[in-house]
């Protein structure tokens, strides 16, 4: 089944982008994610990966943010 999100759809850079950094965060994290089918994983263990995920991209975003304009006030 084809994932029906924009990205996907209008940027396949970024899908490919998205599928790389997928498999170094579970790397990373010890989930033993693999090319195909993945049902053998728990749902935690998914989870795990995609909220780590998430939390790299924030903090990716933060400090770009605060190296990209030291004089703004945050909120």
């Amino acid at each position: 089944m084809e994932n029906s999100n924009s990205t996907s759809k209008g940027v396949p850079e970024a899908r490919d982008a998205m599928n790389k950094f997928k498999y170094e965060v579970a790397s990373e994290i010890g989930v033993p994610l693999k090319q195909g089918y993945n049902g053998d994983l728990t749902s935690a263990q998914n989870g795990y990966v995609g909220g780590y995920m998430v939390k790299k991209m924030i903090e990716a975003q933060q400090k770009q943010m605060a190296g990209s304009n030291g004089s703004s006030s945050s909120l």
